[in-house]
């Protein structure tokens, strides 16, 4: 019976924490809505993702079929973007060149999301030697400077094989290994902010009183009022590795080919830049450009939005 009243007085403290982050999220929809550049870097967002993971929707032709005759060959009826050096369909090659990089920054993003998240909780809401042991830990690997990092270890994983993965795949996983194991930092110090500021409210003072779990406190309480400041940093961070793996492919320790990224197009179209052939670094500077830019304007406008002293 105490059992019951007790989970009972515990999802009627649970309303006014769900009550006031679904205000929050309904006040930072309507908030969003009235932006145009959120409308616009959606709708950028959205065909980006659609040329990442639908590619043949876009185009028919075969990226990787070349004719050496075509060798930047102008554009012609059924190729708007002209020919690479190597008599390859710019066009083809363009969308095609989307999906690693998208694919890829979702990866990263999710694992960091998922390591740094889960010891941001648990150092926030535990303290003591576990939250120093996890500082500690963030402050080395900060120290490390990221691209010595990461031409190390792309280094040692560069002949890496994984059983039972498409090539697509064994191309792009040392990349997603490499950024995980140095972006999940910034998650775990945001999660972890997010979770001392909230275990200290009133609601989880009374419901620890009545006996809640740490795991419901965790999830059921700290978690839904910590999660806006991390829901605001995923568009940021998805911008941050697409413009990181471009520059690891353009310095050739990212994807690896024979794939196909905007980072490896610009690394090859650097040379025909000043020899009259400016279309081929443009073209994927500018799709790449523009979607770093669309994910950009969204987190800004999402922290924005979430942040009610700022609004």
């Amino acid at each position: 019976m105490s059992s019951d009243i007790n989970e009972r007085v515990e999802e009627n403290l649970d309303e006014p924490a769900t009550q006031r982050s679904a205000g929050l999220w309904r006040d930072a929809i309507r908030d969003l809505r009235k932006r145009p550049t959120v409308i616009i870097s959606l709708l950028v967002i959205l065909a980006v993702l659609a040329i990442g993971f639908f590619p043949s929707l876009f185009t028919s032709t075969n990226p990787k079929a070349c004719d050496i005759s075509l060798n930047k060959a102008p554009a012609a009826p059924g190729h708007p973007f002209g020919f690479s050096h190597e008599g390859c369909d710019y066009y083809a090659q363009t969308i095609y060149g989307a999906g690693p990089s998208i694919q890829l920054s979702l990866m990263v993003v999710t694992g960091t999301l998922i390591i740094g998240g889960l010891l941001g909780i648990l150092a926030g809401f535990y303290g003591g030697w576990l939250d120093v042991l996890f500082s500690r830990a963030v402050d080395v690997f900060n120290s490390i400077p990221f691209l010595l990092g990461a031409i190390l270890l792309l280094t040692m994983f560069r002949d890496l094989q994984i059983p039972f993965l498409s090539t697509r795949l064994q191309a792009i996983i040392p990349a997603v290994i490499t950024l995980i194991i140095f972006g999940w930092t910034s998650t775990m110090r945001l999660v972890r902010a997010s979770v001392i500021e909230a275990r200290n409210l009133d609601y989880v003072h009374a419901a620890r009183s009545l006996g809640a779990s740490n795991r419901r406190l965790m999830f059921r309480h700290i978690l839904p009022n910590a999660i806006a400041p991390v829901v605001s940093l995923i568009p940021l961070s998805i911008a941050g590795m697409i413009s990181v793996e471009a520059t690891l492919s353009f310095l050739g320790l990212g994807v690896r080919k024979p794939e196909i990224t905007w980072g490896l197009m610009i690394d090859d179209a650097t040379k025909w830049f000043v020899n009259g052939y400016p279309m081929l670094l443009l073209i994927p500077s500018a799709f790449l450009i523009a979607t770093v830019l669309a994910f950009v304007l969204l987190g800004d406008a999402l922290r924005d939005a979430l942040d009610p002293k700022l609004r």
